[in-house]
């Protein structure tokens, strides 16, 4: 894993170039193109959910090769000089960042109310959010990304940025989850939620090497 995480910091800076769409040997092959394609078409809102695997900073430079600039929400880094490093050099390929937090939830909801497009990594723990199954025990996750799309009723689309050897990646972009609608707002917001942490756990499955998780997961 600590290999891994530094092969993707190493990359940071070169991800524009490994993305070219006329070079026949490119580094960054992209499955589920179409749905990318239509969603430009289409236009937002729009809800991009992945994890901490394999190079996830891929899914903007994926996105806006298929005409689609992302605001992404993000966690700061606890090291002040990181963090600023790592925005830095995010700029150039995303529309916006939004740092968790009050000041970020308002604008968040901002962008997705004027049809905006939003990343998200859902695959951290969070204390205070509700308690999902992932891996066969109950996780405590942020319910974030359900209650949004639920809200705006915006496609979820689950994308998984994978490395096949080397410098060499599959982004796949899958078709919209079902979004439930129960008439129970809670109910719908563990169903979707557990629908994301479901396919969190194929994606860790198929490459665990991949995954970046040095935290306790799991309360027991």
């Amino acid at each position: 894993m600590w290999a891994h995480l530094g092969r993707c910091l190493a990359e940071l800076p070169h991800l524009d170039r490994m993305i070219v769409a006329d070079e026949p040997d490119r580094r960054i092959e992209v499955v589920g193109g179409e749905t990318l394609a239509a969603l430009a078409a289409e236009g937002g809102p729009a809800l991009f959910m992945t994890g901490h695997i394999g190079n996830w900073e891929l899914l903007p430079v994926a996105a806006r090769r298929h005409g689609i600039d992302l605001h992404l929400v993000y966690r700061a880094a606890n090291n002040a000089a990181v963090d600023r490093l790592i925005r830095r050099v995010r700029a150039p390929r995303v529309a916006g960042q939004i740092p968790k937090g009050t000041a970020g939830a308002r604008r968040l909801l901002t962008v997705l109310s004027n049809g905006g497009m939003v990343g998200m990594l859902v695959d951290q723990k969070m204390n205070d959010g509700i308690a999902a199954p992932f891996f066969g025990r109950p996780a405590m996750t942020a319910p974030a990304l359900a209650q949004l799309a639920l809200r705006f009723r915006a496609p979820v689309i689950p994308v998984v940025c994978e490395r096949l050897d080397g410098a060499r990646f599959r982004v796949t972009v899958r078709p919209p989850l079902a979004l439930p609608d129960s008439g129970d707002r809670a109910a719908d917001v563990l169903a979707l939620t557990t629908q994301c942490n479901a396919l969190l756990e194929q994606w860790i499955r198929a490459r665990p090497a991949q995954w970046l998780w040095p935290h306790r997961r799991w309360p027991d």
